[in-house]
C-alpha cells in the first residue's frame, strides 16, 4: 500500500506540530513548507482540511499559526490516514460497483487483501502521533525490515533455513 502525497503531507504537518508542542509561538505553515521542501499553497489546504477534522486550530496574523487541538497522545495514525486516504480500493474487485472480474466469487485474492489492509489499518491504530514525535529512545516503535524488490521473502528449496 502506497500512501498519497496529501496522507504524507498531512502527516508531516501533525508531527511537526507535535513536536513543536512546547513552543511559545505556534508553528507556521511557511517554516513547514521550508522545512520539508513543500508548496506552501499546498500546505494550506492540508492544514484547511486538518482543521476542518478538528486536528488543528489556526491563528491568522502576526503571532499567529498552527496548534494541535487533541493531545498528540490522542490522535491515532489510523483515523488520520482514513480520513486522508480517498481510495483503499486494493483490486478491482473490491468495488462492487465498477467490478468486472470473471474470478469474483471463485477467488480468494480480495479476502487475502482485504485482511491485509484490516491488518495494515490495525497496526496505524495503535500508533499515536505521540509515538512518531518521541525521543529516538523511548520509542516503542520497531524499525521495519524490508526485502528488496525482487528478492524472494520466502525461502527456496536451496536455500538453508
Amino acid at each position: 500500500m502506497r500512501l498519497t502525497h496529501w496522507t504524507d503531507y498531512t502527516l508531516r504537518v501533525l508531527m511537526y506540530c507535535a513536536a513543536n508542542a512546547g513552543r511559545a509561538q505556534p508553528v507556521t505553515i511557511g517554516e513547514i513548507a521550508q522545512a520539508h521542501g513543500i508548496s506552501h499553497s499546498h500546505l494550506t489546504k492540508v492544514v484547511m482540511d486538518l482543521a476542518a477534522q478538528g486536528l488543528l486550530e489556526t491563528t491568522r496574523g502576526r503571532g499567529g499559526g498552527l496548534r494541535l487541538l487533541k493531545p498528540a497522545p490522542e490522535i491515532r495514525l489510523g483515523t488520520v490516514v482514513r480520513a486522508s486516504e480517498s481510495d483503499f480500493t486494493m483490486v478491482e474487485c473490491f468495488d462492487g460497483a465498477t467490478n468486472q472480474c470473471r474470478l469474483d466469487g471463485q477467488c480468494r485474492l480480495k479476502g487475502v487483501l482485504g485482511r491485509a489492509l484490516d491488518a495494515y489499518l490495525g497496526v496505524l491504530d495503535g500508533v499515536t502521533l505521540a509515538d512518531l514525535v518521541a525521543a529516538p529512545d523511548a520509542m516503542a516503535l520497531q524499525p521495519v525490515t524490508r526485502v528488496a524488490r525482487g528478492t524472494p521473502a520466502i525461502p527456496t528449496a536451496t536455500e538453508p533455513d
